[in-house]
């Protein structure tokens, strides 16, 4: 088992939104992979209000080690005031995808 990568879950309010932060995501290294998802409806309350949106959701394979400057990555080019940016640890998966995935992130350091 092992928890040095994780799934990180953001929301984009389009689909320009999500595959821009998609391809500069997987450009810098931040991520290995991103999955779009589109056709998203959100709902959550928001300054008083219940809000619903069509949004995509992206599923973003990361290192867990460099979490905090993913997060800052994603806030710098996001368009939401409080973008949605959780992450879940990679307790296994399979060894080939995880050499695969160490392989892309760690070809940056």
């Amino acid at each position: 088992m092992s928890t040095e990568y994780c799934l990180v879950l953001c929301t984009c309010p389009d689909a320009a939104t999500a595959r821009a932060l998609a391809d500069a995501l997987v450009a810098d290294r931040q991520a290995a992979c991103v999955n779009i998802l589109p056709g998203l409806a959100s709902v959550y309350p928001w300054e008083g209000k219940l809000e619903t949106a069509a949004e995509q959701l992206l599923l973003i394979k990361a290192g867990s080690a460099r979490f905090d400057e993913l997060e800052a990555f994603i806030k710098a080019r996001h368009p939401y005031q409080v973008p949605e940016i959780i992450a879940v640890p990679i307790v296994a998966g399979s060894a080939d995808y995880l050499q695969w995935m160490a392989a892309w992130l760690d070809s940056r350091r």
